[in-house]
């Protein structure tokens, strides 16, 4: 599990090319005391580390997560957003992440004010009934709150330390971001309609 703030930028060094997989090396500047099956997200999207290496890490991408996420189109030199997993005295400072992308959105608009950038996102639709005004999204990783909603677009905005520290500070119209949906919406989703079930077998 993670929390959706950033510890660091890292860069990727190399995607290896598998039959139906990708292996995928990333160094970061605070990994040192990484293992070999701990958890790191990398923009968003939970990985195992399969090897250390003395800069970082390499994990094995599967082809779910290749056809989910961005990371299939990652390339040498690329910067990613790095958090390992939460321990049991990490402070939750954004809101419960699970690394699990849900679908990729598109960024359709920024704008720059004086002390933050507004985004806008385009996202699937099946993705819209989680989304919320006030409520949390994560986006490559980065727990955000949501600004405002508007049919398949969500906006978030940035604030300095969060365009200083992770990928979004540089992401342009066009580009793809992981989207995870918060997790206690389609829990309630799940219950809900278990509920609704059981009411119409009783009914019948």
């Amino acid at each position: 599990m993670f929390t959706g703030i950033v510890e660091q930028l890292g860069t990727v060094r190399r995607v290896e090319p598998l039959a139906d997989a990708a292996r995928v090396s990333v160094d970061g500047q605070s990994l040192a005391d990484l293992v070999a099956g701990e958890s790191v997200a990398v923009n968003g999207v939970c990985l195992t580390v399969a090897a250390i290496e003395p800069s970082g890490f390499t994990a094995d991408v599967m082809r779910e997560t290749l056809r989910r996420t961005t990371l299939g189109g990652l390339c040498g030199g690329d910067s990613v957003n790095l958090e390992r997993a939460v321990t049991p005295t990490t402070r939750l400072g954004g809101h419960i992440v699970q690394g699990h992308v849900d679908g990729v959105g598109t960024i359709a608009d920024r704008r720059s004010a004086e002390h933050w950038d507004e985004v806008d996102i385009a996202i699937p639709d099946a993705l819209t009934p989680y989304i919320v005004e006030k409520g949390s999204v994560t986006l490559d990783g980065v727990s955000l709150t949501v600004v405002a909603v508007a049919g398949e677009t969500l906006t978030v905005s940035l604030i300095p330390e969060t365009l200083a520290r992770t990928t979004l500070g540089h992401r342009g119209v066009g580009d793809q971001v992981n989207v995870e949906v918060d997790v206690l919406a389609k829990y309630v989703e799940r219950l809900l309609d278990a509920r609704l079930s059981r009411a119409d077998e009783r009914s019948q």
